[in-house]
């Protein structure tokens, strides 16, 4: 029985160190890696240029795991409620993943999620959250929960990363208004 008992705690702990993030974002300070990616706003496709939205103000880039998951949904509908203080301050706000991409059309007009108020982006084999060291130790072709604020002029000023994905919309707002300040 003690022998049962240790196996499991050890495939517990095993499949929760699998499943954390790599824990190498790039850090405030760095510049961040320029990208451009077929992205859906309200499920209409178009072409997000990170370097066209800067041009606008900061930008809050979002990393999260797959369209249609529990903390995925939860954190799209928070920063779909919160995308109006973000706009007061100037800025902008994308969400990017590598998971269920061929879902994303659906995922960012339906209410429940970004209901039509931000643009989420498709990051086929997540080339773009590779270029943020911002991938899944367990499935380096998806993208962690990482959220980085990005000043106008490129700079990464703020970095969130937590698999839990409620306080990432308090982190980056919280950020983007000591900018302004």
């Amino acid at each position: 029985m003690k022998t049962l008992f240790a196996l499991t705690a050890a495939a517990v702990v095993g499949a929760a160190a699998l499943a954390t993030p790599a824990f190498a974002e790039l850090k405030a300070g760095a510049k961040a890696p320029d990208f451009t990616a077929p992205a859906y706003l309200a499920g209409q496709p178009f072409t997000y240029k990170l370097a066209d939205a800067l041009k606008k103000g900061p930008v809050v880039v979002y990393f999260f795991p797959a369209a249609h998951t529990s903390g995925c949904n939860l954190e799209a509908h928070l920063f779909s409620e919160a995308v109006d203080q973000f706009k007061a301050a100037h800025a902008t706000v994308i969400g990017v993943t590598a998971g269920n991409v061929d879902q994303l059309a659906d995922f960012s007009k339906e209410t429940e999620h970004c209901g039509g108020k931000f643009p989420v982006a498709a990051d086929p084999g997540a080339k773009i959250a590779k270029q943020y060291d911002s991938t899944l130790l367990a499935k380096p072709n998806w993208s962690s929960r990482a959220s980085y604020v990005i000043a106008q002029n490129g700079d990464i000023v703020h970095v969130y990363s937590n698999l839990n994905p409620n306080d990432h919309v308090k982190e980056t707002l919280g950020a983007v208004q000591a900018m302004k300040k």
